[in-house]
């Protein structure tokens, strides 16, 4: 089966069927029905995001890793210092 999506402009090759429970059924028809969108175009968008968020979470904990393995590391008294001209710097903005 080749279904086209026409909210994002693309075949795909399969379908996956997923059960949700009812009450997030129902919230995912809601939102959808709000926002004139098809609930299938936001299952992917969420799916998609998921996807994208953890790949981008594991790659940063592995650059803190690298950068503790390198030595590059602060420490507490310094990360006040930081996070004290930080919000000081926010203050004055404000």
């Amino acid at each position: 089966m080749v279904l086209f999506d026409f909210q994002w402009g693309c075949f795909y090759a399969h379908a996956m069927e997923i059960s949700f429970p009812r009450e997030l059924e129902e919230k995912l028809s809601r939102v959808a029905s709000e926002l004139g969108r098809d609930r299938s175009a936001l299952v992917v968008e969420a799916v998609e995001r998921l996807v994208d968020y953890d790949a981008w979470f594991v790659a940063e904990v592995e650059k803190g890793l690298a950068q503790v393995e390198a030595g590059q590391t602060l420490s507490h008294d310094e990360v006040g210092a930081r996070l004290k001209r930080h919000l000081a710097a926010k203050r004055s903005a404000a």
